[in-house]
């Protein structure tokens, strides 16, 4: 079932069912090897998929837990041996959050289980934000689709590691460093291995996608080329283009990564030959914006016909 969150939509089903996660893992043709993240209705179910390591991993989660729960942070922890295998990918952890989208907590209250829930997309494609993406993506594949409008933050959420009092960003997201910073010791990390949508072609659209380098003003674009802007563009540059999609005319992040996914897409689906996109400043959540951008390229360049 295709379910909205507050980051992007999700493929849903019942964490502690095997058959469930697999038919995820079987409609995404996502590999077993990428982990899935588990929801909760409460933190208090905590201890339904996941344990403790020490006192001090518990203050710090339960602290982390009273500020952004239910929010887009994920947090990754030593997983209950009850949780299949599969959710998990072999691993001994566990990635978990407690959603704040309104109908999404209601399926889960209804229910009264963990639900595990990717992106509702195929497998290293655009992630959905809305109920159009999903059938877009999936179509016939799934049974139900749950409109919950439009997503309020455009990007997936933020994971994190913890150990005493360090917090190891996994994954940029929402939930941004100077939001962490107060709670302990940020350490950005690359070993990311085993976590949810680490890999490096991800978020990638159909057509080739790449990232400006050289001043726009001096760009010539090849004809037919798309071009994903941050701020809204002089007329003299964006009339070099076949099709222009502005993430925020005034330059705001937060607006930006609403859109990002969206605009994105439907550049992909113009009828353009190629898309270039205007790198945004990496602070708050342009860095997670940053980290997408960057997965879509390379996953864009490593599709078959994109090798040059």
């Amino acid at each position: 079932m295709g379910i909205p969150t507050e980051t992007v939509y999700g493929l849903a089903g019942h964490a502690f069912d095997p058959l469930a996660i697999a038919r995820i893992f079987e409609v995404k043709g996502r590999p077993l090897t990428d982990p899935l993240i588990v929801h909760l209705g409460d933190p208090e179910e905590l201890s339904r998929v996941a344990r403790w390591e020490s006192d001090a991993e518990k203050a710090l989660v339960s602290k982390l837990a009273e500020s952004f729960w239910p929010g887009p942070l994920t947090i990754l922890l030593k997983k209950n041996p009850d949780i299949p295998d599969l959710v998990t990918s072999g691993s001994e952890s566990v990635a978990v959050r407690v959603p704040s989208h309104p109908l999404f907590r209601q399926v889960l209250k209804g229910l009264g289980a963990p639900v595990a829930a990717p992106s509702a997309n195929r497998f290293g494609k655009i992630s959905p934000t809305s109920p159009r993406d999903v059938l877009f993506e999936l179509g016939k594949s799934i049974e139900a689709i749950l409109d919950g409008g439009p997503c309020a933050h455009g990007v997936e959420s933020t994971i994190v590691r913890v150990s005493g009092e360090r917090i190891e960003i996994l994954r940029h997201g929402p939930i941004t460093e100077e939001d962490l910073r107060k709670f302990g010791q940020i350490v950005s990390s690359n070993r990311n291995g085993n976590t949810p949508g680490s890999l490096a072609g991800h978020y990638a659209p159909g057509k080739r996608l790449s990232i400006l380098e050289a001043d726009i003003k001096d760009l010539i674009p090849e004809p037919g080329s798309a071009f994903l802007a941050f701020r809204q563009p002089a007329p003299d540059v964006a009339a070099r283009f076949h099709t222009v999609e502005v993430l925020s005319p005034e330059g705001d992040l937060r607006e930006a990564a609403i859109q990002f996914y969206g605009h994105l897409r439907a550049l992909d689906q113009s009828a353009a030959v190629q898309i270039l996109a205007e790198p945004l400043p990496e602070e708050g959540i342009g860095k997670a914006i940053m980290d997408r951008l960057r997965r879509a390229s390379y996953g864009s360049l490593h599709q078959t016909g994109h090798s040059g």
